[in-house]
């Protein structure tokens, strides 16, 4: 069985990921500097598949996977040389 997203909800600090094996997956904003910096309309505009979550204004992918093994934004940020 894979375990897959049902529902995310948002506080001001962290978005809660509802299982389908029941548990619920509290992880910080923070991790996901995308998800930080983005209005609660571009957050509630999420999808879910069987492996993730999906937002499409955000350009964000999120695996339950990655989330299980507690990995945030694996994205490499380019930096600018002065």
């Amino acid at each position: 069985m894979t375990t897959s997203p049902k529902n995310v909800t948002f506080d001001d600090n962290n978005f809660w990921v509802a299982l389908n094996d029941g548990r619920t997956l509290g992880v910080p904003l923070a991790w996901y500097p995308r998800l930080l910096r983005a209005t609660p309309q571009q957050l509630a505009s999420y999808e879910l598949s069987a492996r993730g979550i999906h937002w499409d204004v955000l350009d964000e992918d999120i695996s339950i996977e990655g989330l299980l093994a507690g990995q945030g934004d694996m994205t490499k940020h380019r930096q600018a040389v002065a």
